[in-house]
């Protein structure tokens, strides 16, 4: 009877563990680049099919400066701004570009920004960025999806290279790892 009993325990501790454990991420043979920013490429299998199965979609974009300075100049023109304005708009513009994050998750709780935490390292593997996002809760999207955008001021670079950015969420214990192209 001792021995059923001790059977009985060790399986089920096995099987709790083996539920907490979880799988590691699909990768792609190549880097694939994104649809919506081609200064991102994605290394781990991350597209709206999974998130449509279960809910882990997580995408990032960058925008360089001289991309946002000639917004920014279009926008003056088109809106007539004073100098004024227009000094101040120059002066909030991140040196390094803006990354946009953005993560799909099910249910308000999980989409909270906090639970993820970013690492960029260049070919050397030396971390140049590494920030934890402000908490908050997502926004109902569709179905039983939550979304949650954050813009994150990103590191200047000397010169132009490619960094391995790694996004880890704490409450799914899943990476994503993606390779963007600073400017």
């Amino acid at each position: 009877m001792k021995k059923i009993l001790l059977l009985v325990t060790l399986l089920s501790s096995l099987a709790a563990s083996a539920q907490m454990i979880t799988p590691e991420r699909k990768r792609y043979m190549r880097p694939r680049k994104d649809e919506e920013c081609a200064l991102v490429q994605n290394v781990t299998k991350n597209t709206d099919e999974d998130s449509q199965k279960d809910a882990t979609m997580t995408r990032v974009a960058y925008r360089p400066y001289a991309e946002m300075l000639t917004a920014i100049d279009a926008q003056r023109e088109m809106n007539r701004w004073a100098d004024s304005t227009y000094q101040r708009r120059l002066r909030l513009l991140p040196p390094g570009g803006e990354l946009t994050v953005t993560m799909y998750r099910r249910g308000a709780a999980n989409a909270d920004p906090s639970l993820l935490s970013l690492s960029a390292k260049d070919k050397e593997g030396k971390e140049v960025f590494t920030q934890v996002l402000a908490p908050g809760s997502g926004r109902f999207w569709n179905q039983d999806q939550y979304k949650s955008v954050r813009s994150i001021p990103f590191v200047k670079m000397e010169t132009p290279q490619p960094l391995t950015l790694t996004i880890a969420d704490a409450k799914l214990k899943h990476s994503f790892e993606y390779i963007v192209e600073v400017r």
